[in-house]
C-alpha cells in the first residue's frame, strides 16, 4: 500500500485537485460539461508543468484504471426494467443510428485516412453515449490518451452544436409542441452525451412550457444507448483478440472479455434486482455521481498526457469524421421517427 501511495499518490492528488473545481464549472455550463472542463484543464495545466516525472504514474493509474471503476459504476444508474419498458418504443431508432454511425466512421476512416483507433472511438462515442462509450471502448482497443482527448474534443463540438440548434431545428420541422414525446426520442438518439442531452431536452421544455416531460423521455432512451456499450465492447475485444491470435497464435481471454464491461453488466443487474424487490432507487445515487466525478478525474488525466498542439495540428479530418456520423444519425433519427408515426 505505501509502494503504491508513493508511486501513484501524487498524480492521482493533481488529477483530483484539477477535477473538483472542473466537476462545479461542469454543473454551471452543462452545454460543455465537467469531462470537457476536465480534459482542457488538463492540456492548459500539462502545458505549465515543467517537470511531469512524479506524478506521471498516478495520471497513468487515472487514466485507465480509475477510467474503468467510473464504466462499472456508471452500471448501477442502469434499472434494466425502466430502460426496457419506456426505451422499447425508441430501440429501432437506437439500432438504426448506432449501425449508420459505425458505418459512416468506417468508410470516412477509409477515405480520410484518419487512425483507425481515432475513428472507432468517435464513431462509437457519437453512436452509444459520448465519453461514457468512449471511456469504455478505449481500454479495450488499446487507445493512448491522445487518440481519447482527440475523440472527446471531437464529440464535445457537435454536442455544443447540436444543443444550440435542436430546439429551434425541432420546431421548425414540427415537432409536437404539446408533448415531449417525439423531441425527446430525437434528443435522446441524436445527441452524444448525457450533458448534452439533458441541456437539449430541457430547453425543449422551458420553450413550450411542459416541465420535465422532453427530458425524462430523452434521459430514458439515452440510458436505452448506454446499454450498448456492452455488445459493442465485446465486438471489438473479440476482434483484437483474434487479430492477436492471428500474429502470435495465442488468444487472450481476458482482452476478449474485458473484466470491468462484466462488472459494468453485473452492476446494471444487481440495481435492476434491487429495485425489484422494492429498494429505492434514490440508494444508487451517490455511485452514479461517484461515476461521473471519475469520469472526470480520468479525463483530467487524459488532458496531462495529451499534447495540445498535436491535436490541434491533427484535428481537421478527426472533425470530419465526426461531422459525417453526425449529420448520419440526425437524418436517420428523423426518418425512423417519421417512418413509425412518431414524428
Amino acid at each position: 500500500m505505501k509502494s503504491f501511495v508513493k508511486e501513484n499518490g501524487y498524480g492521482i492528488l493533481l488529477c483530483l485537485v484539477i477535477a473538483i473545481p472542473c466537476w462545479f464549472l461542469g454543473t454551471l455550463v452543462p452545454i460543455v460539461g465537467s469531462p470537457v472542463f476536465g480534459i482542457l484543464a488538463g492540456m492548459v495545466i500539462a502545458l505549465l508543468l515543467k517537470n511531469m516525472a512524479p506524478f506521471k504514474s498516478g495520471i497513468s493509474f487515472t487514466s485507465k484504471k480509475i477510467l474503468q471503476t467510473a464504466v462499472v459504476l456508471l452500471g448501477f444508474g442502469l434499472n434494466l426494467n425502466v430502460v426496457m419498458q419506456t426505451g422499447k418504443q425508441s430501440l429501432p431508432i437506437i439500432i438504426s443510428t448506432i449501425t449508420t454511425s459505425l458505418v459512416v466512421a468506417f468508410i470516412l476512416h477509409k477515405a480520410l485516412k484518419v487512425p483507425g483507433k481515432i475513428s472507432t472511438l468517435i464513431g462509437v462515442g457519437s453512436s452509444i453515449c459520448g465519453g461514457s462509450a468512449i471511456a469504455a471502448t478505449a481500454p479495450v482497443i488499446d487507445a493512448d490518451d491522445e487518440d481519447v482527448a482527440q475523440a472527446i474534443s471531437v464529440i464535445f463540438l457537435f454536442n455544443v452544436i447540436a444543443a444550440l440548434i435542436f430546439p429551434t431545428m425541432g420546431g421548425l420541422l414540427g415537432f409536437d409542441t404539446t408533448s415531449g414525446e417525439s423531441f425527446g426520442i430525437f434528443a435522446g438518439t441524436a445527441v452524444n452525451d448525457t450533458s448534452s442531452v439533458t441541456a437539449t431536452a430541457s430547453t425543449w421544455d422551458s420553450l413550450y412550457g411542459l416541465g420535465t416531460q422532453t427530458l425524462d423521455k430523452a434521459v430514458t432512451v439515452k440510458l436505452t444507448r448506454t446499454l450498448a456499450i456492452i455488445p459493442i465492447t465485446l465486438v471489438l475485444a473479440l476482434a483484437r483478440a483474434k487479430k492477436e491470435k492471428s500474429s502470435s497464435n495465442s488468444f487472450s481471454f481476458r482482452r476478449a472479455f474485458p473484466m470491468f464491461i462484466l462488472w459494468f453488466a453485473l452492476a446494471s443487474l444487481f440495481t435492476t434486482i434491487c429495485t425489484g424487490v422494492g429498494v429505492d432507487p434514490a440508494v444508487f445515487t451517490p455511485l452514479k455521481t461517484l461515476s461521473k466525478f471519475f469520469i472526470v478525474m480520468a479525463m483530467t488525466a487524459i488532458g496531462l498526457n495529451t499534447d495540445i498542439v498535436k491535436l490541434v495540428k491533427n484535428g481537421a479530418r478527426p472533425i470530419a469524421l465526426g461531422f459525417g456520423c453526425w449529420c448520419g444519425i440526425t437524418a436517420v433519427s428523423l426518418i425512423m421517427q417519421s417512418v413509425m408515426g412518431l414524428w
